[in-house]
């Protein structure tokens, strides 16, 4: 996959970025079912700056946050997904329940996440800011998420692994 970078790769993507003069947004999550809401979403972060990178919670970390029957997709189909979109710059997965340390490796000039959530509750937002980056929330499509999509599509039984 041409844009999927791995995590011991970040730092030198990031610092190859900003010498060439790119401003570096970055958001993440699980997209497990991508829908309409996931892109306008992404096209609207892509908005603030020249470069989007997507970070996305592995299957290991998605099954501790959202339950034993997540993620439907596998991450790589989930990180193939989201390259097929022209907003999405590159993708990193990464396994912890937070994307703290990769917002660190990274530095990102602009962070963004829902406006589901609030300034205080982002994580990595107080670090962004601390070297002069911004933080930035994006407004949700109304009545779009996988979970209500989840919800419609009934009970799944967890994969056996």
């Amino acid at each position: 996959m041409k844009n999927l970078i791995p995590r011991t790769s970040v730092e030198n993507l990031s610092r190859r970025l900003k010498r060439a003069g790119k401003k570096i947004v970055f958001t993440n999550g699980v997209f497990d079912i991508l829908h309409r809401g996931h892109v306008e979403y992404l096209a609207k972060a892509k908005s603030f700056g020249d470069v989007l990178i997507v970070g996305l919670n592995s299957d290991s970390s998605t099954r501790r946050l959202k339950g034993p029957g997540r993620p439907i997709q596998k991450q790589n189909d989930r990180a193939a997904v989201l390259l097929a979109l022209r907003s999405v710059d590159y993708v990193v997965v990464f396994g912890e329940d937070t994307p703290d340390k990769l917002i660190r490796q990274l530095k990102p000039d602009v962070l963004v996440k829902g406006a589901d959530y609030k300034i205080s509750e982002i994580v990595g937002a107080e670090f962004v800011t601390s070297y002069g980056g911004s933080v930035r929330r994006a407004r949700l499509t109304p009545g779009r998420s996988t979970s209500s999509i989840v919800r419609k599509i009934g009970p799944r039984k967890p994969r056996k692994r």
